[in-house]
């Protein structure tokens, strides 16, 4: 699933290929998506992030809202002719060429409504991440950190990949309970965690698997990990043995060793 970096990486080169830009058309090639009966001959403005979701607002004060889910992607084609690919489930045409949504598993959604303020988490590590608050509002609570990482309620738009990546850098192990994690290691969580993301926008995400950005290219922050898919290789801080292991159901790499 696209996480915060790729979803960032998306939205940024949205903005430079539609921004300001007339939606000739929208046409859906998968029902499960609904009708959009408003779109076109509408100009749209700066896309923007929100959490893992993408939201494309229009010159009539609505705004396109997708969200990639599972394995959703978006890929840009200029205007010369080109075959859809595999999957393609919508079509978005401008002058300058079209956006298309290529989603294998049918799990992505796309809606029409208010261009409103969507409720926002308490925390989006790219703007904000408050140590001291959120170390103070946990106390009591024996939620592993991991999990609060990955609650969507709590931070906006981390995931798996960096969830594992931003506690390996912090060396907090990632089934701590978030009521014993000090000041001071909240702190260094907030930092690794901005540091990681940045990274990853940097290199335009992490291609493990499909991730593709907008014109079709591998990210490359998949170069930098230290320890998510990387099982029994050595942890490149003090050479432990990284390891697997499921945390509410999800795969969890870590190192025993040098994550307390």
């Amino acid at each position: 699933m696209p996480e915060l970096p790729e979803v960032e990486t998306l939205c940024r080169q949205l903005q430079e290929v539609v921004s300001g830009k007339i939606i000739f058309s929208l046409r859906i090639l998968d029902n499960k998506l609904g009708e959009f009966q408003q779109v076109a001959g509408q100009t749209v403005n700066a896309p923007y992030r929100n959490g893992k979701g993408i939201t494309l607002p229009l010159d009539n004060g609505k705004a396109l809202r997708l969200h990639l889910r599972m394995t959703g992607r978006l890929l840009w084609q200029d205007d010369r002719p080109t075959p859809e690919p595999a999957h393609t489930r919508f079509v978005m045409t401008f002058k300058q060429g079209r956006l298309i949504l290529i989603d294998p598993r049918r799990f992505a959604t796309l809606s029409l409504t208010d261009n409103t303020p969507l409720p926002q988490a308490f925390v989006d590590p790219l703007t904000q991440f408050p140590a001291r608050l959120l170390w103070e509002s946990v106390q009591g609570r024996g939620l592993p950190i991991k999990s609060f990482l990955l609650d969507q309620r709590a931070v906006s738009g981390i995931g798996n990949i960096y969830a594992c990546e931003i506690l390996h850098r912090a060396s907090i192990d990632p089934w701590r309970p978030t009521r014993d994690l000090s000041l001071a290691e909240w702190k260094r969580l907030a930092k690794m965690a901005k540091t990681v993301l940045l990274k990853a926008i940097d290199c335009r995400g992490t291609s493990v698997s499909d991730w593709r950005d907008l014109l079709g290219q591998q990210g490359e922050y998949q170069h930098f990990l230290q320890v998510y898919g990387r099982a029994g290789k050595p942890c490149p801080r003090c050479s432990g043995a990284v390891k697997r292991v499921k945390l509410g159901g999800r795969g969890t790499f870590f190192c025993p060793d040098c994550q307390r």
